[in-house]
């Protein structure tokens, strides 16, 4: 079961909402498709990742979805991820191996693509998102503090 996890405020701790209704199941594309993880982040944060991935890593990031309310970010990522993925203010979602379907459709309704599928690599490597995510909040931090 997936659950989002949603902050206005990028420091203050993420509290859980209530599970989203389970995708169906999804034939994957490609079998390197199959079973993304996804991590999502504050939109701050996530907005700021993005700019300095495209800056640095450009393209080698995966496909980013944003739901309907602006809230969040979602960065697809291999497999695996969620097991080790530990960045404060984020958190990484399992598909339990039902895949996207990597469409101009986004895979969840009220969501849509900031970066679409094939504008962009598979997934995004989670150690170049990881200090992304961190260089985005120190960013954040800063800019708040000269206010």
């Amino acid at each position: 079961m997936m659950t989002t996890i949603r902050s206005d405020d990028p420091l203050e701790p993420l509290e859980p909402l209530e599970p989203l209704e389970p995708l169906e199941p999804l034939e994957p594309l490609e079998p390197s498709s199959a079973g993304c993880d996804v991590v999502t982040v504050p939109a701050r944060q996530g907005l700021e990742a993005v700019d300095i991935l495209r800056r640095g890593a450009g393209d080698a990031m995966g496909p980013v979805l944003h739901d309907g309310g602006g809230a969040t970010l979602g960065f697809l990522v291999p497999p695996g991820t969620a097991a080790a993925w530990d960045v404060p203010g984020s958190v990484c979602t399992e598909t339990e191996g039902r895949g996207l379907r990597l469409t101009p459709e986004p895979p969840v309704e009220g969501s849509d693509w900031l970066l679409p599928p094939g504008d962009a690599d598979l997934a995004t490597d989670p150690a170049v998102l990881r200090a992304a995510l961190g260089e985005a909040q120190r960013l954040i931090e800063a800019a708040d503090g000269c206010s």
